[in-house]
């Protein structure tokens, strides 16, 4: 019963992340580490998530930048295989450190940047794509956390919110299915978890039809404000949680 306490309002999290708010899900993965191993929430969450990328990418199949794709997608490749090489060694901790830092760097600098006059909209541009690109498969391969890299690189151009929503979709849709072979390789499926994943994927389909409608109905100033305070917030969430354990 405590598992799923925690798991539902995780699961949540995820739905509404995966239609439109973009980073809610960051936070999905350490709330469900709090009753169970990490390696076994990552493992529960990533079925769940093909199911509301596949929801997504129907809502969206109209809404999405397809420069921003043919991008940041091959780039993505770079990091999950990283992410495969380096998954027995790489601290998750230090990953959830580093992406803290940077997530709260970026809004600082969005900030600050808007506060001198909003700068021009930055076109996607293949090196900044491919770095932010690796950065977002690396760490979405890790723990889940793909976001904020994303967004740092998409955020600057000040996309429609349902383009913005619709190219988030449509990139972690493929990150995901590039995840499965690895993960699988990596022994993180099992019966039990399977079956706790399909016991919580009606939570994950209503949340993240709720994340479409709201997503559809918030203006632009809005959304992109609830989005930097998302990212702040998970960013100091990910900060804290880090230097805590590394300490």
């Amino acid at each position: 019963m405590q598992f799923y306490l925690v798991a539902i309002p995780a699961v949540i999290l995820f739905g509404l992340s995966k239609g439109g708010f973009s980073g809610l899900g960051t936070l999905g993965v350490p709330m469900l580490s709090l009753v169970a191993s990490p390696v076994r929430a990552a493992a529960i969450v990533l079925p769940i998530l093909l199911v509301q990328d596949w929801l997504s990418v129907w809502a969206f199949r109209r809404d999405f930048s397809s420069r921003n794709l043919i991008i940041l997608i091959p780039s993505s490749m770079i990091g999950v295989g990283v992410g495969w090489l380096l998954a027995a060694r790489v601290s998750d901790d230090a990953v959830r450190l580093a992406i803290g830092v940077i997530s709260i760097a970026f809004v600082l600098y969005m900030l600050i940047r808007d506060r001198l006059g909003r700068a021009p909209v930055e076109k996607p541009s293949v090196p900044s794509g491919i770095l932010w690109g690796s950065l977002s498969g690396f760490t979405s391969f890790v723990s889940h956390s793909g976001a904020p890299p994303f967004q740092v690189y998409v955020m600057p151009q000040y996309l429609k919110p349902p383009v913005f929503a619709g190219t988030a979709t449509m990139f972690f849709a493929a990150v995901n299915l590039l995840k499965v072979p690895p993960y699988f390789l990596l022994g993180q499926f099992n019966r039990d978890n399977l079956f706790v994943s399909a016991g919580l994927i009606p939570v994950a389909i209503l949340s993240t039809f709720a994340g479409v409608w709201l997503t559809r109905r918030v203006s632009a100033d809005r959304f992109y404000a609830v989005i930097l305070a998302l990212t702040f917030l998970i960013g100091v969430k990910l900060t804290y949680d880090a230097v805590r354990a590394l300490g």
